[in-house]
């Protein structure tokens, strides 16, 4: 591929990750509305939550006006604490959320560096070292609900969830970041070296 093949590729991903770090950055803030939703209208899942608030929102009734609607999305970040398992669940989405920020933001400096073309720099090594590092948060995160949900419910439900899959899953996504870290870390000081010969 040429490079500016390759730039052109950087390009549209770079707008895709914009794209999912500005949807993850509102989703992050509507969480607590959507567990308090959820717990409230009794429903099985976050999704039914969000849609029934956000349908409240953008189809408000008689006596409903967006601004309350607003209000009580900010009073839903105080309203999770009641409840353990609304707790739990609110806790390790927002911890996932922040550190999938984290790892979006990391991925938008690297494709920056690409279209510098400056792929091989310090830079990158450390943005993979980041996003490795909130990775292992996730699975971490992960791993402590599923322990605390078998505690919690005393069944051994919690092992068939997104959960006990998110170990697993950003465990390896951990490790890959730190394969390609430690890959770009040595060619931004073969680069070096070789600029130091010529």
């Amino acid at each position: 591929m040429k490079a500016m093949s390759i730039q052109k590729i950087a390009r549209v991903l770079h707008a895709l990750v914009l794209i999912a770090l500005i949807c993850n950055l509102v989703i992050l803030y509507l969480v607590p509305v959507a567990v308090v939703s959820m717990e409230a209208s009794g429903s099985h899942g976050l999704l039914a939550g969000v849609a029934e608030y956000l349908g409240d929102i953008f189809h408000p009734g008689e006596d409903d006006i967006i601004a309350a609607g607003a209000a009580a999305s900010f009073l839903a970040w105080f309203w999770f604490w009641q409840d353990t398992a609304s707790l739990s669940l609110t806790l390790f989405l927002v911890v996932s959320g922040i550190c999938t920020a984290v790892i979006l933001w990391q991925g938008r400096r690297v494709l920056q560096t690409i279209l510098r073309g400056e792929p091989f720099s310090m830079e990158n090594a450390h943005s993979l070292r980041r996003a490795a590092i909130c990775s292992f948060t996730i699975a971490l995160a992960a791993l402590a609900r599923v322990a605390f949900n078998l505690w919690f419910f005393r069944s051994l439900a919690p092992l068939f969830t997104y959960n006990a899959l998110f170990v697993p899953i950003f465990a390896m996504a951990g490790l890959l970041c730190l394969v390609m870290s430690a890959l770009f870390r040595q060619a931004a000081e073969m680069k070096a070296e070789n600029d130091l010969t010529i």
